[in-house]
């Protein structure tokens, strides 16, 4: 079997170019699952050391923790609520977008992405004074702000995946008497599910993460936390829990480690066929 030395010559640089990349994400995912089950002695003695033992007492005391379950529930409520309302809007304007060649809707189009360009740091405090004015520092107010922020990449990589979607099917669809309702629901609809789909992982690895909103939002009550706001609690003036935080930062990956993992054969497509330019 002939070997050709130039493909792997150049397999080998690609390898040793991308292993400082798989150290830098392999790293920290081993010292946190390590340090999630070690006791705190053990910790102390050895911080990058392997467990002597699958200590279980660092995530029960999590459970333990007062309000946790609530911390997830406030964290689920809110991540639910804004993804499925976006996944429902966001394509319809998107779609309205792509397919009317009106000039105000492609001044629509422009005003909506140019929302991508603004950073998060710049309308922080207009932010915060308007959602205090409006009473909305809250749950309902955390879902109006994630509809906000996700809207801009939402209609920008639908509205460039419906380009890669024929019309003849929909105007086929209008020469059987289908309504423009019941073509968009019952044929496009259907045919937006890896782009959607990549949007639901993406949005919703942002919603479950996010802190800096969290922190400026329902910050008032602790009643009102998300998980990330409860790990954040592991943190003193003077020390921090690693053991504690480890195991919740386990416990809080796996929900969308699972959702992750249950639609990736959709999020490649998704976004490739997405970033196709207007």
């Amino acid at each position: 079997m002939r070997i050709n030395m130039k493909k792997t010559g150049k397999n080998l640089l690609v390898l040793l170019a991308l292993l400082p990349g798989i150290i830098l994400i392999i790293f920290p995912m081993y010292v946190t699952i390590v340090t999630a089950f070690k006791t705190p002695q053990e910790s102390g003695s050895s911080f990058f050391a392997l467990p002597s033992s699958f200590f279980l007492g660092n995530f029960i005391s999590v459970i333990n923790k007062s309000y946790y379950f609530r911390y997830i529930l406030n964290t689920a409520v809110i991540l639910l609520c804004s993804v499925i309302v976006e996944l429902l809007i966001v394509p319809m304007a998107a779609y309205s977008i792509q397919r009317n060649n009106r000039k105000y809707y492609r001044f629509i189009y422009i005003f909506i992405v140019c929302g991508l360009f603004v950073p998060f740091q710049v309308r922080m405090v207009s932010l915060v004074q308007m959602m205090s004015q409006l009473h909305l520092m809250s749950k309902l107010g955390m879902v109006f702000l994630y509809l906000a922020a996700t809207t801009p990449p939402g209609v920008f990589l639908i509205t460039g995946y419906l380009k890669s979607v024929p019309e003849q099917i929909e105007e086929a669809a209008y020469m059987d008497g289908s309504s423009y309702g019941a073509t968009y629901f019952k044929v496009v609809f259907p045919l937006l599910k890896p782009i959607l789909s990549t949007l639901l992982i993406k949005d919703s690895l942002f919603i479950w993460n996010d802190f800096q909103l969290p922190l400026i939002i329902l910050n008032g009550s602790t009643k009102s936390w998300t998980l990330q706001l409860f790990q954040y609690n592991f943190k003193s003036q003077y020390s921090f829990d690693y053991n504690l935080a480890f195991a919740s930062f386990i416990m809080t990956m796996l929900p969308i480690l699972i959702l992750y993992i249950l639609i990736q054969k959709n999020i490649v497509a998704g976004l490739s066929a997405g970033a196709v330019k207007g």
